[in-house]
C-alpha cells in the first residue's frame, strides 16, 4: 500500500498502518490461506480432468458390422452426437449436465460385412445385439472417464505441489467431480430423445437410420428396439454401397457435382455440402430453377451458395428471374453462365440461362402454341454459335430446358440440364449435315476436314437431372413425393467423362437412400433418342 507523504497527519498514518496490519492478518491467517490452497488444488484438479478426459476418454466397440468409436468431452449442454459418415450426423437432447457423448460409425469390419452380404438374416441378428454392445461400451467409457480424470489430477497435483495430502485431494476433487457429471447425466437420461433427432448432411433429408419415429414410444423397452432398427438400417445401407462397382478416381481427376431444381428447399444446401466435403468435389454446377416464383423475396435463399466452399456454376432457369440470377452473381464463389464460357480446373464449361420466365408454366404455352419450343431451339443454338466463335473445346454444355440441347449434339461430348424432376441419360441424334449452297460452283468441292466433320460428328450425350430439391412444395401435389437427386461427374485428365455416381434421396416423408454407379464403357451405352422436349403425363411447371 502506498505510504502517506511525512507531511500528511499523524492521525492518518496510525489508521493507514492499523489497516495494513489487519489486511496482512488476514491475507496470513490460517482459515484464508487454507481457503487459498483448496482452491488451488480444485483448480489444478479440474484443469487436469478436462484435459485428461478430453485426450484419453475414448473406447472402441463393436455394434453390428461397425467399429464405433465413443469418446466423452467436457459441455454445458450435455447430449449425444452420432456421426454416420458420409451420411451427416445426428444430435439427441439424450441428457442434462456437463458430458457430452459423441459416437462416431468408422470401417466396416470386413468378415462381419461378407457375413451380412451372404446371410441378410444376419442384420436382424445384429440388430439385436447393439443394444447390449451400446450399453457395455457407454459402461466401460463411463469409467475409464472417471479413472483418466482421477489419474490426470493426481499426476499434475504431484508436480505442482509436491505435497501427498494436497495430490491425495486432488484426486478426491477428480473422483467427486467425474462421477458426480457421469451420475448427473444417467439421473436425467432421455429415452425418448431418440424420437426427436436433429439432423446435419444427408440425414437432413433422409433419416433413413432412425425409421418411423411415431413407432418410437417413451419405455426403455422400445428404446431398445428403435436402437436395434438404427443399427440394421445403417447395415443394409452400407452394404448396398459396399456391393457398388469399382472405380477408383486417379488423383488427377476432376470432380463435378451436377444439382438442378433446387425450388427453394432448404434442406438441399446441407444435402450439397456434405456430398461436397464427402466426395471432395472441385465444383458445384447448377442447371437452374433455384427458387419458385422469382420473387425479389426468394433473393436472399441464394445466400448459402457461399457455405459450399467450392466454385457454384449456374444458369438460370424457367423459375428464375433475372433478379434471382443478379442475387446469384454477387455471391463470392458463385459463377453465372448466360451465353459465356469458363473454365473449372481444366474443364471448359459453356452455359447459357433459359429464355422463358414461366413461373407457373400452366398458364403458358397454350395447346398448339410451338412458339416456347422454337425460342428454346434458338437459344441452344445461340450456345453454339458462341461456341464454335470461341475456337476452344469445350467439354460441358449447360442448359436447363433439355428441348435447349439438340443445337448442340456434334459440338460437344456432354450437355447437362435439369427441367423434368426426372434423371435420364441419353445419346442426342446426330447433327444433319449442312445443305450445300445451290449458288456455290457445282465444281467445288468440300475440304476433306469439312467432309470429315460431316462423316463422324462428335457423339454427345445429354444427362438431365432430377431435382436436388425434391421438386419443393410441387415434389408433395402428387402421390409418391419426388425423391431428391444429384449427380458425382468423374472426369480424367483429359476432361474426358470417365463415370458418375447418381445419389437419391426419397422425397419428403420417406426413408429411402440409393446410390448407383455407371462407369462409362461398362454396361450397354444408352442409344440415341430424340430430344426429350415433348411434355410428359406429368406437367412440369
Amino acid at each position: 500500500m502506498t505510504d502517506l507523504p511525512a507531511s500528511a497527519p499523524a492521525p492518518w498514518r496510525r489508521r493507514l498502518h492499523a489497516a495494513s496490519g489487519r489486511t496482512v492478518r488476514v491475507w496470513r491467517h490460517r482459515w484464508f490461506r487454507n481457503t487459498r490452497i483448496g482452491a488451488a488444488v480444485a483448480l489444478v484438479s479440474i484443469a487436469a480432468s478436462i484435459i485428461g478426459v478430453m485426450l484419453f476418454a475414448h473406447a472402441g466397440i463393436n455394434v453390428g458390422p461397425f467399429r464405433a468409436e465413443m469418446s466423452i468431452r467436457p459441455t454445458l449442454v450435455g447430449g449425444t452426437e452420432v456421426d454416420i459418415p458420409p451420411l451427416g450426423s445426428l444430435h439427441l437432447d439424450s441428457h442434462r449436465g456437463t458430458l457430452h457423448l459423441k459416437v462416431a460409425l468408422g470401417s466396416l469390419d470386413q468378415s462381419r460385412t461378407e457375413e451380412l452380404i451372404d446371410n441378410p438374416t444376419a442384420i436382424s441378428s445384429a440388430g439385436d445385439r447393439a443394444v447390449e454392445e451400446v450399453t457395455a461400451g457407454v459402461s466401460r467409457l463411463a469409467l475409464r472417464t472417471v479413472g483418466l480424470a482421477v489419474l490426470s489430477a493426481i499426476l499434475a497435483a504431484a508436480l505442482i505441489f509436491r505435497s501427498v495430502r494436497r495430490t491425495a485431494a486432488a484426486g478426491v476433487t477428480a473422483l467427486v467431480v467425474s462421477a458426480g457429471s457421469i451420475g448427473l447425466a444417467a439421473a436425467t437420461i432421455r429415452p425418448d430423445a431418440i424420437s426427436e433427432p436433429r439432423y446435419e448432411g444427408l440425414l437432413v433429408n433422409a433419416p433413413a437410420v432412425v425409421g418411423d419415429a411415431r413407432r418410437i414410444a417413451d419405455n426403455y423397452g422400445r428404446y431398445a428396439e428403435q436402437l436395434q432398427q438404427i443399427v440394421s438400417n445403417v447395415s443394409r445401407l452400407y452394404t448396398t454401397i459396399s456391393a457398388l462397382p469399382v472405380y477408383e478416381p486417379a488423383g488427377n481427376t476432376t470432380r463435378l457435382l451436377h444439382v438442378s431444381d433446387l425450388h427453394l428447399n432448404p434442406s438441399s444446401w446441407g444435402l450439397i455440402r456434405t456430398v461436397v466435403e464427402t466426395f471432395d468435389i472441385d465444383a458445384v454446377i447448377d442447371t437452374g430453377d433455384m427458387v419458385d416464383w422469382g420473387s425479389g423475396a426468394e433473393t436472399s435463399y441464394v445466400s448459402s451458395i457461399p457455405s459450399i466452399k467450392v466454385p457454384y456454376i449456374y444458369v438460370r432457369g424457367n423459375h428464375d428471374s433475372v433478379a434471382i440470377q443478379s442475387a446469384v452473381a454477387r455471391q463470392r464463389n458463385a459463377i453465372v453462365l448466360d451465353d459465356k464460357v469458363t473454365t473449372i480446373d481444366g474443364v471448359t464449361i459453356a452455359g447459357i440461362g433459359d429464355p422463358q420466365f414461366t413461373p407457373d408454366k400452366s398458364e403458358s404455352n397454350a395447346a398448339g402454341d410451338n412458339s416456347g419450343d422454337e425460342l428454346l431451339t434458338a437459344t441452344g443454338e445461340r450456345l453454339a454459335t458462341t461456341i464454335r466463335a470461341g475456337g476452344t473445346k469445350v467439354d460441358i454444355a449447360l442448359v436447363h430446358d433439355p428441348a435447349m440441347a439438340q443445337p448442340l449434339s456434334g459440338l460437344v461430348p456432354l450437355v447437362l440440364a435439369g427441367h423434368k424432376h426426372q434423371r435420364s441419360v441419353a445419346m442426342l441424334p446426330a447433327p444433319a449435315p449442312a445443305t450445300p449452297d445451290p449458288s456455290a460452283s457445282g465444281s467445288a468441292a468440300p475440304s476433306p476436314s469439312t467432309s470429315a466433320a460431316f462423316q463422324a460428328p462428335m457423339p454427345t450425350r445429354l444427362m438431365v437431372e432430377g431435382s436436388t430439391g425434391g421438386a419443393g412444395l410441387r415434389g408433395l401435389e402428387k402421390e409418391e413425393p419426388t425423391p431428391l437427386s444429384l449427380s458425382v461427374l468423374y472426369f480424367d485428365e483429359n476432361h474426358t467423362l470417365k463415370a458418375y455416381d447418381d445419389i437419391q434421396l426419397g422425397g419428403t416423408g420417406q426413408s429411402n437412400v440409393e446410390m448407383q454407379r455407371n462407369v462409362i464403357g461398362i454396361g450397354e451405352e444408352p442409344a440415341p433418342t430424340a430430344t426429350p422436349s415433348a411434355p410428359s403425363s406429368q406437367p412440369i411447371r
